[in-house]
Formats: C-alpha cells, sequence, structure tokens
C-alpha cells in the first residue's frame, strides 16, 4: 500500500492534519517567549534585555500580557503549519518518486537523501509564506500594545487590527513585510535538514546503552535543530518584525495619507545596522533559544508521532 501511494502523483493529506498538531503545540508552548522576543526587537532601549521584559511585562501588563496576539497564532499556526509541514510531507514523497533517494545503511530501502530533505524544507517554507505573513503581521500588531486596558489599545483585537489595516492599505496592507517574512522563512530548510541529520546520527546509537525510542529521538532532533534554524534565521527576523511593526512607536494612522512610506527590506535592514551594528541583527536571540528547545522538540514529537499514527508514508528509512 505504502509503496503504491509513493509511485501515485495523488497530493498527500496526512502531513497537512499532523501540521495542525503540531502548529497548536507551538502557540501553547511557546507564545509567551515570542512577545518577549517581539517587545526586544521592535522596543529596543525599552528593556534591559529578556528577563527584564518578562518581569516588565507581568508587573505593567499581568501575566495574561504574555500571550498578547495568541489568537492569531492560535487559528494560524494551526493554518501555517499544516500548509508548511503538508507540503513538507508531498515535496519529500515528490523527491522520492523522482529518484532523489540513496540505500539506506543496513536494509538497502531507497530513502531521500540529505539535500532532498534540505530542498523539500525550502519549497515548504515558501509555499508557507503565502499564509504566514498576514498572520504574523497581526500577531506582532498586537504584541507591540503594553496597554493593560483593553480600552486604551489601538487594536481591540485581530478582527479590529485586521479592520483597521484593511480601511488604510487595502487588502495587500496585510502582507506587509512580506518579502522579510520570505527571507525568514526560507531557514527553515536548515531546520528540516538537521532534524534529519540528527535522526540519522540517532539511528547509529541501536543496540548500544544510548539507543532511544523513535519519539525521543524525534523530541531531542527537534529542538536541537530549531538552534541551528535560529542562528541563521534572526536576523530575517528582525528585518521581518521591524517591516510589519511600521511605523511603531508612532501609533497606526487613522489615514493612508499619514501612512507614510513603507520602509524596504533593505532599507530596514540597514536602518537596523546604522542604528545597532551587526548586533541588532540578533536581537531577541535569547528568548528565541529559551523558547526554541521546548516549542519546537515537542511540535516535531506530535508531527511526527501523528504522522506514525496516520498511516503516514515513510520518507526516511534508519
Amino acid at each position: 500500500m505504502a509503496s503504491d501511494v509513493l509511485d501515485s502523483n495523488h497530493i498527500r493529506i496526512v502531513g497537512a492534519v499532523a501540521g495542525i498538531g503540531s502548529g497548536l503545540t507551538k502557540v501553547t508552548v511557546g507564545h509567551g517567549f515570542d512577545t518577549i522576543k517581539t517587545r526586544l526587537q521592535c522596543s529596543p532601549g525599552m528593556y534591559r534585555g529578556a528577563f527584564d521584559a518578562f518581569f516588565t511585562i507581568i508587573r505593567k501588563e499581568g501575566p495574561l500580557a504574555l500571550y498578547k496576539g495568541a489568537t492569531p497564532p492560535a487559528v494560524g499556526w494551526a493554518a501555517i503549519d499544516s500548509l508548511l509541514l503538508g507540503s513538507l510531507h508531498n515535496y519529500r514523497l515528490f523527491l522520492i518518486r523522482n529518484d532523489m533517494t540513496e540505500p539506506t545503511p543496513g536494509s538497502g530501502i531507497p530513502r531521500l537523501t540529505m539535500v532532498g530533505h534540505g530542498l523539500a524544507g525550502v519549497a515548504a517554507a515558501s509555499t508557507s509564506t503565502i499564509i504566514a505573513t498576514p498572520i504574523e503581521h497581526i500577531k506582532v500588531k498586537l504584541q507591540l500594545q503594553s496597554q493593560r486596558s483593553i480600552s486604551d489599545r489601538q487594536f481591540k483585537g485581530p478582527i479590529d487590527c485586521i479592520r483597521q489595516i484593511l480601511r488604510i492599505q487595502g487588502p495587500l496592507g496585510l502582507w506587509s513585510g512580506f518579502t522579510g517574512s520570505v527571507a525568514f522563512r526560507l531557514n527553515f530548510g536548515f531546520m528540516f535538514l538537521s532534524f534529519e541529520g540528527l535522526m540519522r546520527v540517532s539511528s547509529t546509537l541501536k543496540g548500544t546503552p544510548y539507543e532511544m525510542s523513535t519519539g525521543t529521538a524525534n523530541f531531542i532532533s527537534g529542538g536541537l535543530g530549531s538552534f541551528v534554524f535560529w542562528i541563521f534565521a534572526m536576523p530575517a527576523d528582525n528585518i521581518k518584525n521591524r517591516m510589519m511593526s511600521y511605523p511603531h512607536p508612532l501609533p497606526y494612522p487613522q489615514s493612508s495619507v499619514n501612512l507614510g512610506h513603507r520602509p524596504s527590506f533593505w532599507a530596514t535592514a540597514a536602518s537596523i545596522h546604522s542604528q545597532h551594528g551587526i548586533p541588532g541583527f540578533f536581537r531577541g536571540l535569547g528568548p528565541c533559544f529559551l523558547r526554541a528547545f521546548p516549542v519546537n522538540a515537542s511540535a516535531f514529537f506530535v508531527y511526527e508521532g501523528l504522522l506514525r499514527v496516520l498511516g503516514a508514508e515513510k520518507t526516511r528509512h534508519s
């Protein structure tokens, strides 16, 4: 049955279903860290560091403030990971069908090459940018509101945020920061490549005192792979969030006439460099590293576990 599906050109939805579980896991575990990261990136000088941002937000705005902007990701990450991981699974199958394979050591069963895993990751990341950009744009706008009372905030919630953006910028305004989003998400290729490499390393431990279950290997490989991702992705993440937060720290205008010219990707990068130098591109890396392992380890554990439960085709044979 599995070989029949591998020989078929039909699009498989099992990866998309598993991706929904991954997306919801990410929001539950990691949104508080993401709020701190966004504040550090878009409000430089306001906080002394990640811990100062955490305690300042808790003291002035309350614990639930860490989950400001959580509604778009709760819906959005389920959609984003459904598209990201669903397309990832199909791109992997496509490359296997087109002979980008190598024999698995020991068994000789064909498996996708490491290059194939990287290419599938880049293609899936590019695909997911379509829906990821507006969702992240809304999230950034909501996270940067420091007022404790909802009535004092310019955006009362995600629907109100969407309404104001549409009124001032039109539908394409939701895709502000698209070039930054593309540059950021392409780095998922490094994550999926690292995950596969680490899974292969774990398979060499079979029969030794360090042998681990598949689920444990998924958890550890996913967590460590996320560190590789953020090292490469952090500069683009800073640029993307600055582009999406415009015109922060000024209030969002009530007329398109007052919006001004939105900065381009390169103009935003130049601004960050002129103000903060190279370290400015790595602002927020601390909270990213703090959240990266638990968030992505849990997400990969859920995703890979659901693929096995749902009987998905194997793209690796360790």
